[in-house]
């Protein structure tokens, strides 16, 4: 493959991923309905008509926005997982990737945030994906951990994963709410502490 041919590539691929940082911030900042794409194309530094060049329409750029991040992320959580040996140390592993992420990029944060506490969802399929990958992962933590005798085996897996999920949105959600004024990633040893040992004396 020629220089140019490369050169041309990145090009593509610098323009696409700066609309959808830019859009990310715009509806961060003014929440998605209220969004324009000259309003996204003002952000990324780019003219109205260039946005139709990679994406039918706003609601297409969310629906990338949600589809790009997933891979990245997951892709993160996965090396992080697969780096440690024993099932704590994965958990730990995972929640402070996934707190490090979210910090990282409070605008995805707050789109994330803001589409999965909606009704009516132009992302819902991502989302659900996002949400069954991620669960896919907890499971085999919470399996490997009872083969290892750290988790008890009496418990409703369903049950154990959603407990895990939950607390680690719900303590996204209390940081959004501080406008991010303290390190999330610190959280990480507290929740997996809480979720191992749980609250009985």
């Amino acid at each position: 493959m020629g220089r140019s041919v490369i050169r041309t590539k990145e090009k593509i691929n610098d323009k696409y991923d700066r609309i959808l940082e830019a859009a990310v911030k715009v509806f961060a900042e003014q929440g998605f309905f209220q969004s324009t794409v000259s309003q996204i194309a003002r952000e990324a530094g780019v003219a109205d008509g260039t946005i139709y060049l990679y994406f039918k329409n706003k609601d297409d750029i969310l629906v990338q926005f949600f589809s790009y991040k997933t891979r990245q992320v997951f892709a993160r959580f996965r090396e992080e997982v697969d780096g440690a040996d024993n099932a704590v140390d994965k958990l730990r592993n995972l929640i402070r990737r996934h707190l490090e992420e979210f910090q990282n990029d409070r605008n995805m944060a707050i789109v994330y945030r803001a589409e999965t506490h909606q009704n009516s969802r132009l992302v819902e399929a991502q989302i659900k994906e996002m949400s069954k990958m991620y669960l896919d992962i907890v499971s085999e933590i919470v399996e490997q951990g009872q083969e290892e005798g750290v988790i008890r085996r009496d418990l409703y897996l369903s049950l154990v994963k959603r407990f895990i999920l939950g607390g680690v949105d719900e303590v996204i959600n209390t940081w959004i709410h501080a406008d991010g004024k303290y390190d999330l990633a610190t959280m990480a040893d507290p929740l997996v502490d809480l979720f191992i040992r749980g609250i009985g004396v």
